[in-house]
């Protein structure tokens, strides 16, 4: 059986480049997967957030996931503080893992920045508690971003080091890594990834974004004066250009190279027009799903138990399995 695990943290508002870079492909793997889809709420308090406007949160981000195509049928959509096995086997795993290999990771590096040594526990460690949401689940395959890629890998060795004492348990989970844009960065600078918690509101898309906000924030995106190339090897020193020509063929399922087939010559403020206009027609559809599910919050309740009671079988049935080969009574 090939097995996806994958989740979002329900901290603020999701946007264009959580829509691209994962919802829009988990779509596409339901048919050749079991999926599980999880709103990883144990992640989002590494951070301080707000009781109330976190379970607002946790309850948006499972409304964005079937608002996008996620069907409920086929795939199951979870909390995971919902899976009591999740925490348990972070902790057993945990002890099996070098301080060496959480300090290669570079996101607790970027995050931490000069003031490591006041970051909290949660932030430093929840690399593990990533590779538990996976293993409990032995999944086989984890979509993701290249920017998590490393935590997959992180992943795999943990695994590997399990097996290797206890006897094989965990498949080794592969990275899937899909479609164009793989990594979406910011409308106002394009070295840096499109973020939820970036301060200025025109560096992403979100999901709940108007048509005419929409249309505003490309409008508005930065980019350079020269029209648009023939190829991409052009694009490699126009990281803002770059951005914009790859959100443009990841939402009308194309490529890049079709892209600047199609386009090559034109201005960029033509450009921004013809993107706004795909951009509307693909995302407001998704947004009106949205606020249509977010009114029924019982309705949501219920998906998200369904889906917790499937998970909790065969995690806990995991969790057996680790207890016995570490040798728990």
């Amino acid at each position: 059986m090939k097995r996806i695990f994958s989740g979002m943290q329900p901290t603020g508002n999701l946007h264009l480049g959580n829509y691209l870079g994962a919802l829009k492909n988990w779509v596409k793997l339901q048919d050749d997967y079991e999926c599980f889809y999880c709103v990883v709420d144990l992640h989002a308090i590494t951070l301080p957030q707000d009781p109330e406007a976190l379970r607002r949160a946790s309850r948006e981000v499972a409304c964005a996931y079937i608002a996008s195509g996620i069907d409920t049928n086929k795939s199951s959509l979870i909390v995971q503080s919902m899976m009591p096995a999740h925490t348990e086997l972070a902790w057993i795993l945990g002890s099996k893992v070098p301080l060496g290999w959480l300090n290669r990771m570079t996101q607790f590096k970027d995050k931490a920045g000069k003031d490591a040594g006041k970051q909290l526990l949660g932030l430093y460690s929840y690399p593990v508690l990533m590779a538990a949401d996976i293993l409990a689940y032995k999944a086989t395959h984890v979509p993701v971003g290249e920017d998590q890629k490393q935590h997959v890998e992180l992943t795999r060795d943990i695994a590997i080091a399990f097996n290797n004492t206890y006897g094989e348990i965990f498949p080794i989970p592969e990275p899937l890594i899909m479609g164009e844009a793989t990594r979406v960065m910011s409308l106002r600078d394009g070295k840096k990834k499109m973020s939820k918690s970036d301060e200025s509101d025109y560096s992403r898309i979100n999901m709940t974004d108007d048509a005419d906000t929409i249309m505003l924030k490309i409008r508005k995106a930065k980019t350079d004066p020269e029209p648009l190339p023939e190829t991409a090897k052009e694009l490699e020193s126009r990281p803002e250009a770059d951005n914009l020509i790859t959100i443009y063929a990841s939402l009308a399922d194309t490529t890049v190279a079709e892209v600047l087939k199609s386009h090559a010559g034109e201005q960029f403020s033509t450009f921004k027009k013809d993107l706004a206009d795909l951009a509307i027609s693909k995302l407001i559809p998704i947004t009106n799903r949205m606020r249509e599910l977010m009114a029924d919050p019982a309705e949501i309740d219920a998906i998200l138990k369904k889906g917790a009671d499937k998970a909790n079988a065969l995690t806990q049935k995991t969790l057996r399995e680790v207890k016995d080969r570490v040798g728990f009574l």
